[in-house]
């Protein structure tokens, strides 16, 4: 194939899992349709099955390129641990990763709505699609967090003795829940600002000093002084 051609079939495969993400978001994968994402994409549904096979291997090309950004944006927040192993067992340089990588994916997930809604369609129906295609996805990451955050455990400067990782997971779980959440807030709330940028970065604000207040002990010199 040319190099104009191979260009040609890059910008196909992108237009169309640009097209599939929107839709998975919007129906998940079951209520999903092809016909919807050849529509939508403008490709038809021969050519999107020559590219990926069939719907799962759509959805999982999909979540792979989503799989992808998260994994460079990890690569950037653990750097600083990876270089210097010692933030782990200083109670204020571990406070401040721990505000920078909470506040990164909240930011992240705000810019990813897709994201968001494909998140809660495999919440809802219990992780059943993803578990089909779980073995895809690379798992070197958690595997340095989980080792980074039972060092920090070890440290004595978690909270819990819960199982650190989940621990993480769970705060993260946090992050994206909030903004899904909004249209919510908004109903039952409806004299309130929940969707300003301003009301936006000062939910961030609170939701991730929430978080780190919850999974950090409170060691003496993190205490402000009583008057």
């Amino acid at each position: 194939m040319s190099e104009p051609g191979e260009r040609r079939g890059e910008k196909t495969r992108e237009a169309i899992l640009t097209a599939a993400e929107a839709v998975f978001a919007e129906h998940g994968f079951d209520g999903a349709r092809i016909d919807t994402i050849a529509e939508v994409s403008g490709f038809n549904k021969t050519l999107i099955f020559r590219y990926f096979g069939d719907k799962l291997g759509l959805y999982a090309a999909v979540l792979r390129r989503i799989d992808r950004q998260a994994i460079e944006l990890q690569a950037q927040l653990l750097g600083p641990l990876l270089a210097d192993e010692t933030i782990v067992s200083d109670a204020h340089r571990f406070r401040a990763f721990l505000t920078t990588a909470l506040g990164a994916f909240f930011d992240f997930m705000v810019a990813h709505p897709h994201v968001m809604r494909m998140t809660i369609w495999e919440h809802a129906e219990g992780w059943q699609t993803y578990a089909k295609i779980a073995s895809l996805f690379e798992i070197e990451g958690l595997e340095q967090l989980e080792t980074l955050f039972s060092r920090a455990q070890k440290a004595g400067l978690l909270r819990s003795d819960f199982d650190p990782l989940v621990l993480f997971l769970l705060a993260e779980q946090i992050c994206w829940f909030f903004p899904t959440s909004l249209p919510f807030y908004q109903m039952v709330l409806p004299a309130r600002d929940f969707s300003s940028p301003a009301a936006l970065a000062r939910a961030r604000e609170q939701i991730v000093t929430f978080i780190v207040a919850g999974m950090l002990v409170d060691l003496p010199e993190m205490k402000e002084t009583e008057p």
